[in-house]
């Protein structure tokens, strides 16, 4: 599953939505709030501003620094918040120590949560009612559905229990007619869920923790996984050299599910600014 390919394909999509909103006045506007100077954070917030540029996204860097205090961050995202222009606004994790992040994200407008990590929203997904759903676990859903994946019906088997990603995945599963299996690294006889799997999401940090004999053969699976390895290179939590002989479909790191990650984040700001444009955004958080 090639996340490069299918993150090209849906970002053209969206770039027709969001040059349709350009010539109606409306420019989709991303703000992004980076607190501190963590390299990969730096990366991350410049690959996210190169996206927004080339799918016709208006952005803005608001970098604080590592010493800022909690209600700096706050007063500029409430400015954000009234801002017309920006539609969408994401804070970059992880945020330095001294910071309380589910303040800070509790702060952002609800009708403005790209990253769909604002309590409303993450709640929401328990109704299937959520506008914006966190972008990884929707990148993951869009990329089953790009290939034809099924979903209704199938065993899911989640590996991970975070709030960004764990979760929320499972929920989404759920939603569209899986039976889901939610597990943790500290599953005992993990590999007797994961061998069941006909969707394995894994998504621990820990490298290639999944190996070839832990896999269902023709099973559809997911690295949500990424570490940085001594040798200075990127590994997932599967093992994909022996995994991708027995799976039907998989996801390589890098080139999996990243791309995926930063497309929805586009997707939800185009989807914000359509809403507001429409005037349903207050109407439907009232």
């Amino acid at each position: 599953m090639d996340g490069n390919a299918l993150a090209r394909e849906v970002r053209a999509e969206w770039k027709v939505r969001a040059a349709r909103l350009t010539e109606k006045g409306v420019q989709p506007g991303l703000a992004v709030v980076i607190v501190g100077d963590n390299p990969a954070s730096s990366i991350y917030v410049r690959s996210k501003a190169k996206a927004c540029s080339e799918t016709g996204i208006y952005s803005e860097i608001h970098s604080f620094p590592e010493n800022a205090r909690q209600d700096e961050v706050v007063r500029r995202i409430q400015e954000l918040n009234t801002d017309p222009r920006i539609h969408g606004i994401l804070v970059q994790l992880p945020l330095p120590r001294h910071f309380e992040s589910s303040k800070i994200i509790a702060s952002i407008a609800v009708e403005k949560d790209a990253d769909g990590f604002h309590l409303y929203n993450v709640g929401a997904l328990v109704t299937g009612n959520t506008i914006f759903p966190p972008c990884t676990p929707y990148g993951v859903m869009k990329m089953l559905q790009k290939c034809d994946i099924p979903v209704e019906g199938q065993h899911a088997v989640v590996v991970g229990r975070s709030n960004i990603v764990g979760k929320p995945m499972a929920l989404m599963l759920l939603q569209k007619g899986a039976t889901v299996t939610i597990c943790t690294s500290k599953t005992r006889d993990l590999a007797e869920h994961t061998k069941r799997a006909d969707i394995l999401v894994v998504a621990t940090g820990k490298p290639h923790m999944i190996t070839a004999d832990m896999v269902k053969r023709g099973a559809a699976v997911i690295d949500v996984g990424i570490s940085r390895m001594p040798d200075g290179k990127l590994a997932g939590d599967v093992d994909f050299e022996s995994v991708k002989e027995k799976a039907g479909y998989i996801t390589p790191v890098p080139g999996g599910v990243g791309p995926m990650t930063i497309t929805m984040l586009l997707c939800n700001t185009i989807e914000a600014a359509e809403r507001s444009s429409a005037g349903l955004a207050a109407e439907h958080y009232r």
